[in-house]
């Protein structure tokens, strides 16, 4: 199985979750042109899709449902509160409601190959959920759009054996920033957005032995920079009583715009 952010931030997120037969994206909310150029650098093409894995109805996250719906017919994975707040959207266009495949956050379900799990998450969405995905005993987590965490979460992507999590802002770029007061208080929220060191300290949860590749994903490009993620979450690691060093894994940040590193497990 393989893992891979074909863009990752606050201007647009979609990740890639396969198997050597079956092949997912989580979002789409870039255009179906960046989707198909990211899906080409992996041996893919938009057509080998069989589904797209949606985690909720904000535009960073669903900017081509709309055209990937309406040119290649894929099936669209998501809770009825996420379809609700797609459908209501002008901007999407018409789509084939008969794309719409409904599911329920804690209850899995299998496209072909792959056993998905959505698991809910605290965001200022109408029923947003984050994914897991399992096949032939390995398992890849994809968490971003959380305000804060809880044993739901923790339980949701205990054992994966690589994780894409929010890092989505430093504190004090922040509260220091140019954003109105109200929106600095919607991120901070527990139905905002995960800070950096609030991503260390769910990660310090969530190590084990056999996590292969943790991507800082989600970044603000306002609020945040590589660098401060990286070393805000190895220093919460580091601080944490856990027996774990941040050394001990391999732990990079996903790129805004391009395509990462693929990870596969």
């Amino acid at each position: 199985m393989r893992i891979c952010s074909i863009a990752s931030g606050s201007s647009g997120n979609c990740i890639y979750v396969g198997s050597d037969n079956t092949h997912v994206i989580i979002d789409a909310g870039i255009s179906g042109k960046r989707i198909e150029e990211g899906l080409n650098q992996l041996g893919l093409s938009t057509s080998d899709l069989s589904g797209i894995l949606i985690t909720h109805e904000h535009s960073d996250h669903i900017a081509s449902i709309g055209v990937l719906a309406r040119k290649y017919g894929l099936p669209m994975y998501a809770t009825a509160g996420t379809i609700k707040g797609i459908t209501s959207q002008k901007g999407v266009g018409l789509i084939d409601m008969s794309l719409f495949k409904e599911i329920s956050a804690d209850t899995s379900f299998m496209i072909d190959d792959l056993c998905v799990k959505p698991v809910g998450v605290s965001h200022d969405a109408l029923d947003p959920v984050a994914y897991r995905v399992d096949h032939g005993g390995e398992s890849v987590g994809v968490c971003t759009d959380l305000g804060t965490y809880d044993d739901r979460i923790i339980r949701g992507f205990s054992g994966v054996n690589a994780l894409v999590i929010e890092a989505n802002h430093d504190v004090n770029m922040l509260q220091v920033g140019r954003y109105p007061y109200i929106l600095k208080q919607r991120i901070l929220s527990d139905k905002g957005h995960l800070s950096n060191e609030n991503c260390g300290r769910l990660l310090c949860r969530l190590l084990h032995d056999d996590l292969k590749s943790i991507t800082l994903g989600h970044l603000s490009a306002e609020n945040n920079l590589a660098e401060l993620a990286y070393e805000a979450v190895r220093l919460e690691i580091m601080m944490d009583e856990c027996e774990y060093d941040p050394s001990d894994f391999d732990i990079k940040v996903a790129l805004r715009s391009e395509l990462s590193q693929p990870v596969a497990v």
